[in-house]
């Protein structure tokens, strides 16, 4: 069965979200990098509500969260590209993993970074 391009700009789109929410349910449900780094920006959530941060601190959070998720999400992909390319061990491979992991690394240290920004003024 070939992939049969959808060349309707609105079902395309409706199909396009539809597997881009699949995406993120599976990271989600079966990552647990993902399910732990979801759990501490839900408690950053509950932390912004309990210390009301202002409507600027909201979006930072947000964006904070979301491009930690994200980095970890295009990290996932490149481990399970590499792994289905070499699934061997091999030094190259390691290599580009270990790369990707430090892009999770950067975000995830930018996003404490912004936490303790908003939050260490408020306790």
């Amino acid at each position: 069965m070939e992939f049969e391009r959808d060349k309707n700009f609105f079902t395309g789109r409706f199909k396009s979200m539809g597997f881009a929410l699949k995406g993120a349910l599976k990271l989600i449900t079966t990552e647990h990098s993902i399910m732990v780094q979801s759990s501490i920006g839900i408690l950053m959530i509950f932390a912004g509500f309990y210390f009301h941060i202002s409507h600027e601190e909201w979006m930072i959070q947000t964006l904070a969260i979301g491009f930690v998720l994200g980095v970890e999400g295009i990290n996932t992909a490149v481990e399970k590209v590499a792994d289905f390319i070499h699934p061997e061990f091999h030094k190259k491979i390691g290599f580009i993993k270990d790369i990707a992991a430090g892009a999770v690394f950067f975000a995830a240290l930018t996003a404490v970074t912004i936490g303790c920004m908003i939050y260490i003024p408020k306790i």
